[in-house]
């Protein structure tokens, strides 16, 4: 079995859903412009480390209970809707600096949660994204070659991991440089309610599209 060439095929893939809006581009943007750099790349990583959740899930053969068992994928489904409903109605509560001058000066002046807090908060959102669980599922089931050696497999899960975490931080830093990041403290707000709509839109189509099947 040859290395590269499924690899170079997996990379591609996964670089093209990595990079398509979802749960998980909508946390790291709203940590960056609400919290700052260090609670979005916490974030990130915690987005990253859930990979290798899924990674785990489709290896030892917990996805395909979940895509045959429909209450399972239903719960996991309900769970994650939630979540992201919650959070998406945290965010549409976001309001305006009080002070602009000061807030542009000393940085958002919110309750910032701790690095530990926006990691778990990363590693939640995708960790129970059952979409990136059938990704994954489809991944090892259609893409990847039944013969690709477990050792090949689990580099695939790890790079996989690795390239996701990677991506977000190069957007968490990208957000938060010193001038973009003035201009969200500034106008961060009307984000971050964007986003909090695009968290709930995500909500209820997930709830939507799983249990209407």
């Amino acid at each position: 079995m040859s290395f590269w060439p499924e690899f170079l095929l997996i990379a591609t893939v996964h670089l093209m859903a990595v990079a398509s809006p979802g749960p998980d581009f909508a946390i790291v943007l709203r940590y960056a412009v609400r919290y700052g750099r260090q609670q979005a790349l916490a974030a990130s990583i915690g987005i990253g480390i859930a990979i290798l959740l899924h990674v785990t899930w489709s290896l030892v053969g917990i996805a395909v209970l979940i895509q045959t068992t429909p209450w399972v994928f239903k719960a996991l489904s309900f769970a994650a809707a939630v979540y992201l409903a919650y959070i998406g109605v945290q965010a549409l509560q976001s309001k305006a600096p009080a002070h602009p001058e000061q807030t542009i000066a000393a940085g958002d002046s919110d309750t910032v949660p701790s690095a530990k807090k926006a990691f778990i908060a990363g590693f939640i959102t995708n960790g129970l994204n059952p979409k990136a669980t059938l990704f994954f599922l489809s991944l090892f089931a259609v893409i990847i070659s039944p013969l690709t050696p477990l050792s090949y497999k689990i580099i695939y899960g790890v790079y996989m991991a690795v390239a996701t975490a990677a991506w977000f931080c190069m957007l968490s830093v990208l957000l938060t440089h010193t001038k973009v990041r003035a201009f969200l403290l500034l106008k961060g707000y009307w984000f971050d309610r964007i986003m909090g709509l695009l968290l709930l839109a995500l909500a209820m189509h997930l709830l939507v599209s799983s249990f209407s099947n």
